[in-house]
C-alpha cells in the first residue's frame, strides 16, 4: 500500500469495516458496545446479560445473551466513517463470521486472558490466514488476569502461521492489572472504571518486560525490512515514526499480528483500539484488491441476505465503488427505499446514499447468494469466497400440519439462503426432509426463525439410518400363483435359485431357461416381480447383494401374462429370503476427527464408546499442534458425534465423512433395529 493512501487525511478513505471475532462468551459484543459509546454512537453502554446492547437485537439473540447472526453497526471516529461487524462467536454460527471476516478492511479477534482458551483461535487464524486478511488480537477481561502476559502470547503463537507481535505491556497494582505501556511510543497510561484511560508518567509504571517486549517487536519487524534490521545491527534506535510506518504496512499485508490488551467492560483499551484502527487498518479500495472486485462506476457485493417478517427479502450490500444511491441501476434493477444494514433497525432507518466502503440494506433485491457481486447491469460470483462446511449434524423436520408442506419447502430454502451452512435433502429410501447445519443449536435457531419468520410449526426427530439387509447362503424356490375367477384365469409358475453376492454386488438377475417352458416375453416381468420385492425384505429393510437366477417354470397358453409372472416373481422373493438365513447391514462412515493434540486422547475415548474403529493418526497439515484421527464408524453413531467432540475439545473440534461400505449388525443392536422397523411399519398400517 502507498504512503499516500496509509497517511491519507481524516474522512478521504471512504467507510472502514472491522470485524469483531472470537469463541463464544469472549465480550466481542460488549467491546463492540464500549467501541460505539466511546465514538459516541450511542447515548449509554448496553448489557449483554440485560438483552440491551444495539447489536443482539434478534428475539434469539436476545433471548440467549448471545450474538446469533452478523450485525452491522455504523459509528464515526475523528472523522473518520466505520462499520464495525459484530460476528456470532458460537462456533456453529461460524458461517456467518466467515462472511463479514473475509469482507471487511482488518479483523479484531476477541479473546480471555487464559492459555488454554487459546486454543479455540485456531479455526480463526488459519481462517483469516488462508484468505490473507488483516488481523489483530485484542486479549480482553485483562482485569481478571493473574498470569504470565508472555505465556499468553507463546499459547497464542502456537495457533497462528503469522508473527504475533505485542504492542501493550501491562502494568499492576499488586495482583490487578491497571494499565499498560504502549511499546512503540513507550507511554504509560492507567485504567479508569468506565472512562478513558489516564496517561502517566512512565517511570510510575515500571513495566518490567518493557525492554524484552520492545526488542521482540522491533525484530519481529525487521523480519520484514531490511533497513529496519540494518539499524537493528548496528545497534541504532529506529525512528518511532519509521516504526509505526512498518507496523501498518506489515498489518496491513497480512504479515503479523498485533496484540493489544484491555477490558471492554470497563472501557479500558477500547480508545487505544480505536486509535489503532485509524491510523493502521487499511481502506476499502485495498480490500476490494484483496477480494479481486472488478472495476466499475458502481460495484457492490452481497454482505448478508435476511428475510424479515412484514418487510421481505433484505440484501445488505458492502460499496466498492461508487454511490449507491435510491434510483440507481444495481444487477440490473432501479434500487430504492436504502437502508441502514443494522438488524433493529431493519426498514427504518433511510440512508440518502451509500459511498466508498459503506454497508447499507436493499428490499426485494434479486441479487443472488451471499458473497455476489453486483454492477449496474448484472452480477457475477465472487472469486474470493467463503466455502460453506460439510454438515455435521442432521434432524429430519415436517410441519404440523401437512398443509404446511409446501409453505416450510419454501421457508426452508430461504434459511439456507440467509445462511449457506443450512442444508436440505429429501432422503429416497425414506420421504424424510433432512435439515443438516453445524450443531443441535444451529438448527434450533434455525427452527426458532421459521416459527418467528414464516409462522410455521414443525416437528423435527432423529434420521433413519439407511440399513440394508442381505442373506448368508442361498436356497432354490418353486412359486405358483394360479387364480380363476371366470373367463381368463391367471397362471405363472417358477423356480427360482437365490444366492447371495459380494459386498457391493447389487442385485442382479439371470435366467437360464431352455426349452421354452417360460416364454422370453414373460421372463422380464419375472425380473421385475423380483425385484419389486427388494424394495423390503424379511427384516424390513431394503435388500442388497443378492443374484436370482431363474431356472425352470410353466405357462399356460392362455391364462398366463405378464401380471402373473410378476406376481410370481414377487412371492419367489417374499417365500425364498426368509429361508436365506437374512442379516441386517448398517452403514459405515470414514469419519476423519480434526482435534487440538492436547484432546486427541479424550476424543479417541469417546468416539470408541460409539463403536469407531481407529484406522490410524496424522499431524493436520498446516496445522500446528493439531491431529487428525481416521476412524470407521457406523452411522448410527453419528447423529450427535460433533456434541461429543467439540464438549472433549472445548469446541474446537470438529469431523467430515464420506460413505465407506456396509457391514453386518448383530446380536442385540440388531435386534433392537428390527423390532423399531416392525413397530414403525405397524403404526404406519394401523
Amino acid at each position: 500500500m502507498s504512503d499516500k493512501v496509509q497517511n491519507a487525511p481524516a474522512g478521504t478513505r471512504g467507510t472502514r469495516c472491522v470485524a469483531i471475532v472470537g469463541p463464544q462468551g469472549s465480550g466481542k459484543t460488549t467491546l463492540t458496545e464500549a467501541m460505539l459509546f466511546a465514538a459516541g454512537a450511542i447515548p449509554a453502554k448496553g448489557n449483554v446479560a440485560q438483552a440491551t446492547t444495539a447489536s443482539d437485537a434478534s428475539p434469539e439473540a436476545r433471548a440467549r445473551h448471545m450474538s446469533t447472526e452478523l450485525t452491522p453497526l455504523h459509528f464515526s471516529f475523528m472523522g473518520d466513517d466505520w462499520v464495525v461487524l459484530d460476528c456470532p462467536g458460537a462456533v456453529d454460527l461460524l458461517q456467518d463470521s466467515h462472511h463479514g471476516m473475509l469482507m471487511a478492511d482488518t479483523v479484531v479477534i476477541v479473546v480471555d486472558p487464559h492459555p488454554e482458551r487459546m486454543l479455540s483461535l485456531g479455526p480463526v487464524f488459519s481462517f483469516l490466514d488462508e484468505h490473507k486478511v488483516p488481523h489483530m488480537l485484542f486479549i480482553n477481561k485483562m482485569d481478571r488476569f493473574h498470569g504470565s502476559v508472555r505465556e499468553l502470547i507463546a499459547s497464542a503463537q502456537r495457533q497462528s502461521s503469522r508473527p504475533l507481535v505485542l504492542r501493550h505491556v501491562p502494568i499492576s497494582d499488586g495482583p490487578h492489572i491497571n494499565g499498560y505501556v504502549d511499546v512503540v511510543a513507550e507511554r504509560a497510561y492507567h485504567y479508569k472504571f468506565d472512562k478513558p484511560s489516564t496517561r502517566i508518567p512512565i517511570a510510575d509504571a515500571s513495566p518490567r518486560d518493557l525492554g524484552d517486549a520492545r526488542r521482540a517487536l522491533l525484530e519481529r519487524l525487521s523480519d520484514f525490512d531490511d533497513a529496519l534490521l540494518e539499524k537493528l545491527l548496528e545497534d541504532i534506535t529506529p525512528d518511532t515514526k519509521e516504526v509505526y510506518r512498518q507496523l501498518t504496512k506489515d498489518l496491513q499485508e497480512d504479515l503479523i499480528v498485533p496484540v493489544l490488551i484491555g477490558a471492554a467492560e470497563h472501557e479500558n483499551g477500547v480508545r487505544r483500539l480505536l486509535k489503532v484502527l485509524r491510523h493502521e487498518v487499511p481502506g476499502p479500495e485495498v480490500t476490494a484488491k484483496r477480494l479481486q472486485i472488478p472495476d466499475g462506476k458502481l460495484v457492490a457485493q452481497v454482505l448478508r441476505i435476511t428475510y424479515a417478517p412484514h418487510v421481505g427479502k433484505l440484501s445488505v450490500l458492502r460499496v466498492w465503488h461508487g454511490t449507491l444511491k435510491d434510483g440507481e441501476m444495481l444487477a440490473g434493477q432501479r434500487v430504492s427505499n436504502l437502508q441502514e444494514g443494522a438488524e433493529p433497525k431493519l426498514g427504518k432507518a433511510r440512508l440518502s446514499s451509500a459511498g466508498v466502503g459503506a454497508v447499507a440494506a436493499l428490499s426485494k433485491l434479486d441479487a443472488g447468494a451471499v458473497g455476489t457481486i453486483l454492477t449496474e447491469t448484472g452480477a457475477q460470483a465472487p472469486k474470493a469466497a467463503a466455502t460453506p462446511p460439510v454438515s455435521l449434524y442432521t434432524l429430519a423436520i415436517a410441519a404440523s400440519n401437512r398443509k404446511d408442506d409446501v409453505k416450510l419447502g419454501d421457508a426452508l430454502r430461504k434459511l439456507a439462503e440467509e445462511d449457506p451452512s443450512l442444508t436440505l435433502h429429501q432422503m429416497p429410501d425414506t420421504g424424510e426432509l433432512l435439515f443438516s447445519g453445524q450443531g443441535e443449536m444451529h438448527l434450533l435457531l434455525a427452527i426458532e426463525r421459521l416459527r418467528r419468520k414464516f409462522d410455521l410449526d414443525v416437528q423435527t426427530h432423529k434420521p433413519q439410518v439407511a440399513y440394508r439387509e442381505t442373506i448368508r447362503r442361498g436356497t432354490t424356490h418353486h412359486a405358483r400363483f394360479k387364480r380363476q375367477s371366470g373367463g381368463h384365469g391367471q397362471f405363472a409358475d417358477i423356480k427360482v435359485e437365490i444366492s447371495p453376492l459380494p459386498r457391493g454386488g447389487g442385485i442382479t438377475f439371470t435366467d437360464s431357461i431352455v426349452g421354452g417352458v417360460v416364454p422370453r416375453n414373460f421372463i422380464p416381468a419375472v425380473e421385475a416381480g423380483m425385484r419389486d420385492n427388494t424394495a423390503r425384505g424379511p427384516l424390513g429393510f431394503p435388500v442388497v447383494d443378492v443374484n436370482v437366477r431363474l431356472i425352470d417354470g410353466q405357462y399356460h397358453s392362455v391364462d398366463s401374462s405378464d401380471q402373473a409372472f410378476r406376481t410370481a416373481g414377487r412371492m419367489a422373493m417374499t417365500e425364498g429370503l426368509p429361508h436365506c438365513e437374512p442379516v441386517l447391514l448398517e452403514p459405515v462412515y470414514e469419519v476423519t476427527l480434526y482435534v487440538p493434540d492436547a484432546f486427541t486422547s479424550k476424543v479417541q475415548r469417546a468416539v470408541t464408546q460409539r463403536r469407531a474403529q481407529i484406522l490410524g493418526f496424522n499431524a493436520r497439515s498446516g496445522w500446528d499442534g493439531w491431529e487428525e484421527v481416521r476412524v470407521h464408524m457406523p452411522e448410527a453413531e453419528m447423529q450427535d458425534l460433533i456434541l461429543d467432540i467439540r464438549s472433549n475439545s472445548q469446541g474446537t473440534g470438529t469431523y467430515e465423512a464420506v460413505f465407506s461400505h456396509y457391514q453386518e449388525l448383530q446380536g442385540r443392536d440388531a435386534d433392537k433395529v428390527v423390532q423399531h422397523r416392525k413397530t414403525q411399519q405397524t403404526a404406519a398400517h394401523a
